[in-house]
């Protein structure tokens, strides 16, 4: 397998935009992509760049219903009309809407298909992680689940066992509904508590269907304010060790970046250290469980200058394998292109906010609200991988 490292990128993302003042501007990805480039991330050894292929409907229909592409596609003629999730505030129709969404799909797959070919060892799509969309709705500002259609891409090649381990602050119940029955699939996902967040579910007793798939999804839904040494500490006790006891042929993450405690849909209170930390932690996770065999992708996240091209940018370095130093300055020239999107938001001065990402390991003899959170997924999922939810040791 070659070590390259893909970051599949087009300007046309940006056609992916829901227009007005919705939270989930494209602008986002734009300075992900520029502020990446200006510390000379994209320009590294292992780096390629590749242009996404759009999804066909022979790749849409894995997973979503052909009479919900149809609805997609006659959307922009009639927007608040055509139902399945689309015309509403979260989801209102633009033109283009099938094309863009399509493409940020085809993305996904692209990055899948060099990693599954060996022509690269990890790859990254930071415009996908649209892990809401249902097999018939647009849900939570997602049209075309990419991750799934990824996984069920990567299926039809013959994998046998995918791990999808999904760090977005909401929980990923799209993913988790597409291979609740399969026992190919593993899903886990860590995510602020379904009881004050959408979409409402997420629960650690949801494990996956009990006669087709019993431990195929892992939840764990962490207490609102959860900063980064206790989302660290949580992670470390559940996403390892049953990542590790399913033993993925491949990895895919969703590497949501609002858990940032800026982050105006959500209430975690996560720096990007902790972002950065945790990107670490999946990326070895890979090497060590999937012979480096890592995809990953983006999703939510609405800091829009201050978190997102900073979490992002750091995500790309890491699966390049050339960490961004955190007291690294941010150019002036990158706080321009700012500048010029008339953002009225003060760019951040480095690629650090200072955040403490130490973190004491749990233990079974501990109680506050996090360690309640991971002691009640460790004692609905553990056991249906033979785990002990008492041992800290697995």
């Amino acid at each position: 397998m070659s070590d390259a490292v893909s970051v599949v990128w087009d300007d046309a993302y940006l056609g992916y935009t829901w227009g007005g003042d919705h939270p989930m501007h494209p602008v986002r990805l734009d300075l992900t992509m520029r502020l990446a480039d200006t510390l000379g991330v994209l320009s590294g050894p292992r780096i390629e760049v590749v242009r996404p292929e759009t999804a066909g409907e022979d790749l849409l229909t894995l997973v979503h219903d052909p009479a919900y592409l149809d609805a997609v596609r006659r959307a922009p003629g009639d927007p608040t009309g055509v139902g399945h999730g689309l015309g509403t505030t979260d989801n209102p129709v633009f033109d283009g809407i099938y094309e863009s969404s399509a493409l940020i799909a085809g993305g996904s797959v692209t990055a899948a298909r060099l990693i599954h070919e060996g022509k690269a060892q990890h790859a990254v799509n930071i415009a996908g992680g649209m892990h809401h969309a249902m097999r018939d709705a647009a849900s939570g500002f997602c049209v075309f689940n990419d991750a799934a259609i990824a996984i069920a891409w990567l299926l039809g090649q013959g994998y046998e066992r995918i791990a999808y381990v999904d760090l977005d602050v909401h929980h990923g119940d799209g993913v988790q509904a597409a291979f609740w029955s399969d026992p190919r699939v593993l899903t886990v996902s860590i995510h602020q508590t379904p009881l004050t967040l959408f979409p409402g579910t997420g629960y650690a007793e949801e494990t996956g269907d009990p006669e087709k798939a019993p431990g195929s999804a892992v939840n764990l839904a962490l207490p609102n304010g959860t900063d980064d040494s206790g989302w660290l500490r949580a992670f470390h006790a559940v996403v390892p060790g049953v990542v590790r006891a399913f033993a993925p042929q491949i990895l895919v993450t969703q590497c949501g970046c609002d858990t940032h405690h800026e982050d105006p849909m959500a209430d975690l209170g996560l720096t990007v250290d902790g972002q950065r930390a945790a990107y670490k932690a999946m990326h070895e996770l890979a090497h060590e469980v999937s012979e480096g065999r890592w995809l990953t992708l983006g999703g939510g996240g609405y800091g829009l200058v201050r978190c997102v091209p900073r979490a992002w940018t750091h995500l790309i370095a890491e699966a390049a394998g050339t960490p961004v130093p955190p007291s690294t300055p941010i150019p002036d020239s990158w706080a321009r292109d700012v500048l010029s999107q008339g953002l009225r938001i003060e760019p951040p001065g480095s690629m650090t906010e200072g955040g403490w990402t130490g973190f004491q390991h749990w233990d079974p003899f501990t109680e506050n609200r996090v360690d309640r959170a991971i002691s009640r997924t460790r004692t609905a999922a553990y056991p249906l991988f033979g785990l002990d939810p008492d041992d800290p040791r697995d």
